[in-house]
């Protein structure tokens, strides 16, 4: 008899493959589709795992409370992010802010001085990166103009445009229904108030056209 485990795994492999062919035949040499081991892990999230190389990873546990069609539009925003480049990459800022930090002290103690101005260098250049990294407005963009590319993914994969946008805007809800975070949940909210936006615009286009047909 089957345990409950293994048919689970069998479930979560079949899920992982089944996501794997929603990936655009550009991408699948490439892209790799894995549940997570983190603890506390993001539902779907992805990440450079080398330097041609990208992981989507996702928490299969949350993903399957999710609707069909739910997951694929999550998934395509995420293949939108490998598109479009706007994948978070391994950081160096972090480490050349410590050493120039590190560096401008110890420069101080011994007094030299262009030492110290290269390493004051070093603490802008890794500063301004990790700001621009961090600026809310440009990670919402970012979100924005993936959430339009999946849309057209989903598209090219056969579905209806209203039933894209019916789609990613019910898992958009549900998001915001689950997630406790305040500063996560304001971000599905500004990308649910935008896609609903985009779905009138789109909408109000079609409509033009109709009539232009008349």
């Amino acid at each position: 008899m089957t345990s409950y485990a293994t048919s689970s795994a069998k479930a979560e492999m079949s899920e992982l493959r089944r996501l794997k062919s929603l990936l655009p035949p550009e991408l699948q040499s490439w892209v790799i589709v894995e549940g997570t081991t983190e603890v506390n892990p993001s539902l779907i999230r992805c990440e450079e795992i080398g330097k041609d190389q990208v992981e989507i990873q996702i928490d299969l546990v949350k993903w399957d409370a999710l609707a069909m069609d739910q997951r694929n539009l999550l998934f395509w925003h995420e293949v939108a992010r490998v598109q479009n480049d706007t994948i978070p990459k391994d950081g160096w800022e972090m480490a050349a802010l410590a050493i120039g930090l590190g560096g401008a002290v110890g420069e101080l103690w011994v007094q030299d001085g262009l030492l110290l101005v290269l390493a004051l260098a070093l603490c802008g250049v890794s500063g301004w990166r990790l700001y621009q990294k961090n600026n809310g407005e440009k990670q919402i963009k970012e979100l924005l103009d993936a959430d339009e590319k999946a849309i057209a993914l989903a598209t090219r994969f056969g579905y209806s445009l209203p039933n894209a946008y019916k789609s990613l805007g019910s898992a958009l809800k549900t998001l915001v229904e689950n997630t406790p975070s305040k500063r996560q949940r304001s971000r599905y909210e500004a990308r649910l108030s935008a896609l609903k936006r985009s779905a009138n615009k789109a909408k109000a286009k079609s409509r033009n056209g109709d009539s232009g047909e008349l």
